[in-house]
């Protein structure tokens, strides 16, 4: 019995995934309805795949199937509402006549790549696995890199038009605490003519781009997934220049290799001094973009307005700052609450709050930096 097996109960009809290997009498199970549960391993049995091949779907998969759907458009409206999005039960407030609904239209084909693909075992869980949509094998490992501390997880060769078995369990409700999926990818042909560059791809999801992310029909796994693409040029891999490979080989063997080979890598630009913020940011649409910003959506602003706060507090903590204030305005508290939410995770800052607010009210917040 290991991680992500289907299994049913003994001593009743419920059917779930496994979650977690807790001892060697003990493991984790996620029920179909939602939570998750410890169980003896003598009392559940693994439902074998030839038997959802002869008898099909248990009704508690199908019901779980059709609840992942729901809870997903639960998921993506609780989101869109966070950043201001209007939904299609809260339209939005803008004057002018309602917008004729359009037909629904077929998605666009994935293209050729390598993808990491987030499918529902349950409502609540999520499995992640990696699709090889290309006609080239690869080797890749995968781990996961939690408060900046790796933890490798995974390493193995997947071949072309394949998919990988499930490598991790993410539960939606710990969507906040979910680890940065690290994923090493290195292509290869065997007797091929060119050797390709290794590909290290690090993905940080945000409920944003997270819930419209939804595949109907994933290649190779041809079920509906989360997809996300990893490699930006899947049709023309990075290749090595063939009269700077042995030379490349032969460095990598005497420990004297470049951290990038140098016949495809472009030249490094200097670095550039790191300027400290001014003591007072403000975050308001006006001050970032003083130009104007028509047309932009309200995720598109949130989004912009959250890109300077990170930027403007890393550029304070490496220039050992000791304080900063964020402008941030009362409104309506969305960008408020996310700046919170970012700063109470953030293990640099000494503590955070509202800051004077006979000159600001409950519109600037104080960050106090170690």
């Amino acid at each position: 019995m290991n991680v992500g097996d289907r299994v049913r109960l003994l001593t009743g009809r419920e059917e779930g995934i496994v979650t977690r290997l807790l001892s060697e009498e003990l493991v984790e199970v996620a029920i179909d309805n939602d939570f998750t549960i410890p169980v003896l391993r003598r009392e559940v049995v693994v439902v074998a795949a030839e038997e959802t091949k002869a008898f099909g779907q248990s009704a508690a998969a199908i019901a779980s199937e059709k609840k992942a759907a729901a809870t997903g458009a639960a998921h993506a409206a609780r989101a869109a509402k966070a950043a201001g999005t209007p939904t299609a039960a809260q339209p939005s407030k803008s004057e002018g006549p309602a917008p004729v609904k359009a037909d629904k239209t077929v998605a666009p084909p994935v293209q050729k790549g390598l993808y990491l693909a987030l499918t529902h075992q349950s409502p609540e869980l999520l499995a992640l696995h990696l699709v090889n949509h290309t006609d080239r094998d690869v080797l890749y490992t995968f781990g996961e890199e939690r408060q900046g501390k790796y933890r490798g997880l995974k390493a193995e060769k997947l071949e072309a038009k394949a998919a990988s078995p499930a490598l991790g369990h993410w539960h939606l409700k710990d969507f906040d605490q979910w680890p940065a999926a690290v994923v090493q990818l290195l292509p290869y042909r065997f007797n091929g003519t060119e050797a390709y560059e290794l590909l290290t791809k690090r993905l940080q999801f945000k409920a944003a781009s997270f819930y419209t992310s939804r595949q109907p029909n994933v290649p190779v796994l041809q079920r509906e997934a989360y997809l996300f693409q990893l490699d930006e040029k899947p049709a023309a891999p990075v290749a090595i220049a063939p009269e700077k490979l042995a030379e490349t080989l032969k460095a990598q063997l005497t420990g004297n290799a470049p951290a990038k080979p140098a016949a495809v890598a472009p030249a490094p630009e200097p670095a550039k001094a790191i300027v400290a913020p001014p003591h007072e940011v403000d975050l308001h649409l006006e001050a970032l973009m003083p130009e104007g910003a028509e047309g932009l959506s309200n995720t598109a602003i949130l989004k912009l307005q959250l890109e300077a706060f990170e930027d403007t507090l890393s550029r304070a903590l490496a220039t050992n700052m000791h304080e900063i204030i964020f402008i941030h305005g009362s409104g309506n508290g969305t960008l408020r609450k996310e700046l919170h939410k970012l700063l109470s995770r953030n293990r640099d800052i000494k503590f955070f709050e509202d800051s004077r607010k006979e000159k600001f009210g409950y519109g600037a917040t104080l960050v106090r930096l170690k």
